[in-house]
């Protein structure tokens, strides 16, 4: 079972204690949310669970703990022995396999975590979602078979015969308009300078505002994109500091080329991904979910909220709002990434 929950109204405790009481047989993995894809779309302060049937799947999983300390030589060999474990127990080929990640998105580890699980899976494909508080960006939960940890991050494989597609969704492109970061701290993901001037000032002016106009949704609708192998990929900013330094979902250095993004339809886009997937698959049973928080502002600041939410709820998109996305080696923000499912009997409830 993969759950995921409100941090604020849910106990991550209290449910992990309550599923080894009362299903002790049931293995789970989840995190906190900032935010809850459901049955019925888009929602806050719930609790969501997937249950994927014995007959069709088999799974395993780990908690990494202390991300902070933990290197990429034994990230790696965690998910090593996640691989043997699984071949052990469902004789896989490597071929009918995905990878779930869940990482605390107040970390700052993500990337690293995430290039050495992809370094360990080959050909496995890897998707998931970084655990959020709901934007109070003070602390998040992950649970596994009964353990609660914060700093960690939980990945599972799972072995299925069930058709299935990996897929991601963004709704931006690159304008011409450059910041260059001149001054950062990249531990923290903080950017001082941009263009060797304050960086919420510059920011705020390549995107028509000043910075005392600055908020989330702004944020959200103005993003920032950094080009790699050819591809664009969004380098979202969290917050403004009160020195007027910006903090970052993602890795951020000094030297790094952004570009402003100027956004596309988020509801065409996300249709666009679903169809594709579903004219792979010859239709779509469910597709789990990952999306970034600053798509769910920026649909209800452009007032289409209700509309994306429809979207999910008619293709039975399951999942949460993150803080970040895993998608194959990297990390990302502002994207939907997702696994569909293709139609087959009992396939997920």
């Amino acid at each position: 079972m993969l759950i995921f929950y409100s941090h604020a109204l849910i106990d991550a405790q209290s449910i992990t204690e309550s599923l080894v009481r009362h299903a002790p047989g049931l293995r789970h993995a989840g995190c906190s949310t900032a935010g809850e894809i459901t049955p019925a779309g888009l929602e806050e302060g719930h609790a969501i669970a997937i249950l994927m049937p014995a007959e069709r799947f088999s799974a395993v999983a780990t908690m990494i703990r202390d991300l902070s300390v933990s290197g990429i030589d034994g990230i790696a060999g965690r998910v090593e022995e996640l691989k043997l474990n699984l071949r052990a127990r469902a004789g896989y080929d490597g071929k009918n396999v995905f990878a779930l990640c869940f990482i605390d998105g107040l970390s700052y580890a993500e990337e690293a975590v995430t290039s050495a699980i992809h370094w360990v899976l080959d050909d496995i494909p890897l998707i998931g979602g970084s655990a959020g508080d709901d934007l109070k960006f003070e602390t998040t939960t992950l649970i596994s078979d009964g353990d609660v940890a914060s700093g960690c991050a939980v990945v599972v494989l799972i072995a299925t015969d069930v058709p299935f597609h990996v897929f991601k969704s963004e709704n931006f492109e690159a304008t011409d308009t450059k910041l260059v970061v001149t001054a950062s701290d990249p531990e923290r993901r903080i950017v001082h300078e941009f263009n060797a001037a304050p960086a919420a000032d510059e920011y705020a002016a390549a995107v028509g505002l000043t910075a005392a106009e600055l908020t989330p949704m702004s944020f959200a609708s103005h993003p920032v994109v950094v080009r790699v192998g050819g591809e664009h990929y969004c380098r979202s900013i969290q917050k403004m500091n009160p020195d007027g330094s910006l903090s970052f979902f993602c890795a951020i250095d000094d030297g790094i080329v952004l570009s402003v993004a100027q956004p596309l339809s988020i509801v065409d886009t996300a249709r666009h991904a679903l169809e594709n997937a579903g004219e792979r698959l010859g239709g779509i049973d469910v597709v789990l979910g990952f999306d970034c928080v600053l798509r769910r502002l920026d649909a209800r600041s452009r007032q289409v909220q209700r509309d994306v939410s429809e979207l999910y709820r008619t293709n039975r998109v399951i999942g949460f709002g993150t803080y970040g996305e895993q998608y194959r080696s990297m990390h990302l923000n502002q994207t939907f990434t997702g696994i569909a499912f293709g139609p087959s009997r009992q396939a997920a409830e």
